[in-house]
């Protein structure tokens, strides 16, 4: 599994309340088409907390229908009690996806030691590769790179998405941790910096928008066009902040609504949808810097 690059995390369309498993799939279908190099489904992004389990394992069979053995497929099988954690994860070891992305437990504001625990138990009773995931911003506890090390070296537990915000965290965690363990950005902000740090690349939400730039923005980091990369990641950089106007992923989704991607940019309660401002704001960086609507 080459695990780098711009690895999508890609939202769950939906229409009148359920999955819209057509934009989904065509969604899926665009990605490979634009030169993403992984796919994330059941994310932050995807609205995993959401979606029932049944609803949960369609998107699953159909992100494997789509896009199985052509990039690295990742599932998000994270919540905040581990016994699900553990169910939803040997879910995805049988359904055959490449890798599991577990976040940090939230709400529960787990100890290091706690945060140590909750992952070992999952990576020893299971043999698919995992993913850490670590944003304190959505769940109230930060892992340290020491706890991160240690974790790495469980031989199922590969990488990490770090979207502490934190470059001098990123750095620390890239020197505590062996070789081969792979750092990802969970922040198109950080993603450019993280690369140039160690980094094997990003797991975005802007790449669900423009997914041919950050897969190219990627690429040049990666083989070390720093002109080039830091150009496209200034050009970007709008679109960042403006995936954040609101909660992700409502913004996503009014975009890839505005762009004919998706039927509807409906998000589920407790998200709402764009507020007008929101919504005029984005349309008017789409239509006049972007041109993609």
């Amino acid at each position: 599994m080459n695990l780098q690059g711009s690895i999508v995390a890609l939202v769950t369309p939906f229409k009148d309340g359920k999955v819209d498993e057509t934009s989904l799939r065509g969604l899926i279908r665009w990605h490979l088409q634009q030169g993403t190099d992984g796919i994330l489904v059941l994310g932050t992004t995807g609205e995993a907390a959401t979606l029932e389990k049944e609803e949960r394992k369609r998107v699953m069979e159909i992100a494997l229908e789509e896009a199985k053995g052509k990039v690295p497929l990742i599932v998000g099988t994270g919540t905040n009690n581990t016994a699900r954690v553990l169910e939803y994860t040997k879910l995805a070891e049988e359904m055959g996806f490449d890798a599991a992305l577990i976040v940090t437990p939230y709400y529960n504001k787990p100890t290091q030691n706690g945060l140590y625990a909750h992952y070992s138990y999952i990576a020893k009773q299971t043999k698919i590769p995992i993913i850490l995931y670590n944003v304190p911003g959505r769940t109230s506890v930060n892992m340290l790179p020491d706890t991160t090390a240690k974790l790495a070296e469980i031989e199922n537990i590969i990488a990490i998405k770090e979207a502490c915000g934190d470059i001098k965290q990123v750095t620390e965690l890239l020197m505590r941790c062996p070789k081969d363990f792979i750092v990802l950005s969970g922040d198109d902000f950080t993603a450019l910096a993280t690369v140039f740090l160690g980094g094997k690349g990003v797991i975005s939400v802007v790449a669900n928008v423009t997914p041919k730039e950050m897969a190219a923005l990627m690429r040049y980091a990666l083989s070390g066009d720093i002109a080039k990369a830091n150009e496209l990641n200034l050009y970007l950089y709008p679109l960042y902040k403006a995936m954040f106007i609101e909660t992700n992923p409502a913004p996503a989704k009014h975009a890839l609504w505005l762009m004919g991607k998706i039927e509807t940019p409906e998000v589920r309660l407790p998200l709402a949808g764009l507020t007008e401002s929101s919504a005029e704001q984005l349309k008017k960086l789409l239509q006049e810097k972007y041109k993609l609507i």
